[in-house]
């Protein structure tokens, strides 16, 4: 996939310093990848795991944008899901999983955790289901590594699929009332020195900057949402963001349009070869009420 590069007009002046812990703060010009479609004019598709033989893992390409990212740490509780479609949270107790290289022991520990996070901070939660998480980590040959382009992990149509796919015998009654979509994020390896996670706030990405990708896997088709650039879009990132905090990133709202936020890793140009590599976890929750 080619990748073009452009600059947005609201690119920042200045790159603030390093603070002594190593970890950078304020404001910061950053490229992000946005959504190219594919030159052939047929429905973009991304295959989760290898792809068949023949096939491209994807087949759309991006457009490099530098953005100015903001930088939220001050300023937490101006953001909320309703308005912006991501939260800060701050002073979580540690977690009774440790390592996080067990996915048996992580639904065992941590999922609890996430669930009762989840309905103390959500306004309305009465029930959670956690379907699924992700352990990405910024070092050679990891599974998964941070996502670099712009996306949202569900499309209402998706989120409407994942209820049916993970709860068929009460979907009927569940699709009646209110359900979101949130991923509860994490770093687990201390605060972030490189690829921090950036995020726009909802209001400022039109529908049209949206784009539905066919999200392949071996067993069934989903769909995720790509994100085209636009004028006007705010993206933000939390500094430093450390194993005591989590973001909340709402990916869909059945009763508030702009209840999902694209999100992004990016290369935070202050960082030097000595940044401690990120890692982090993403749980997928479906929230109910």
């Amino acid at each position: 996939m080619t990748t073009n590069t452009q600059t947005a007009t609201n690119t920042a002046s200045t790159i603030t310093v390093t603070s002594s812990d190593g970890v950078h703060r304020g404001p910061v010009p950053a490229t992000f990848n946005f959504y190219t479609p594919p030159e052939d004019g047929s429905k973009p598709f991304n295959y989760v795991e290898k792809p068949p033989e023949g096939q491209p893992q994807r087949n759309f390409s991006d457009t490099s944008i530098e953005v100015t990212v903001n930088d939220i740490r001050g300023h937490e509780t101006e953001y909320n899901l309703d308005r912006s479609a991501f939260a800060a949270l701050t002073n979580i107790p540690p977690s009774a999983e440790k390592d996080f290289t067990d996915d048996a022991s992580v639904k065992q520990n941590y999922y609890p955790e996430v669930e009762q996070l989840l309905l103390d901070h959500v306004p309305g939660a009465k029930r959670i289901f956690l379907f699924d998480h992700t352990v990405r980590r910024a070092s050679p040959n990891a599974h998964r590594a941070p996502v670099t382009r712009a996306h949202i992990d569900q499309t209402p149509s998706s989120a409407a699929a994942r209820i049916r796919h993970h709860l068929p015998a009460e979907a009927d009654e569940l699709l009646r009332s209110r359900y979101r979509i949130i991923n509860v994020w994490r770093p687990i390896n201390g605060a972030v020195e490189s690829f921090p996670l950036g995020f726009a706030d909802s209001a400022t990405v039109p529908d049209e900057a949206l784009v539905g990708i066919e999200h392949r896997y071996p067993d069934r088709t989903g769909e995720t949402a790509a994100v085209k650039h636009t004028d006007g879009q705010r993206w933000c990132y939390w500094s430093g963001i450390d194993d005591s905090e989590r973001i909340l990133l709402e990916c869909y709202d059945s009763e508030n349009p702009k209840g999902r936020v694209p999100h992004s890793a990016f290369v935070d140009p202050r960082s030097g070869e000595g940044a401690k590599p990120r890692e982090s976890i993403e749980v997928r929750a479906l929230v109910f009420g």
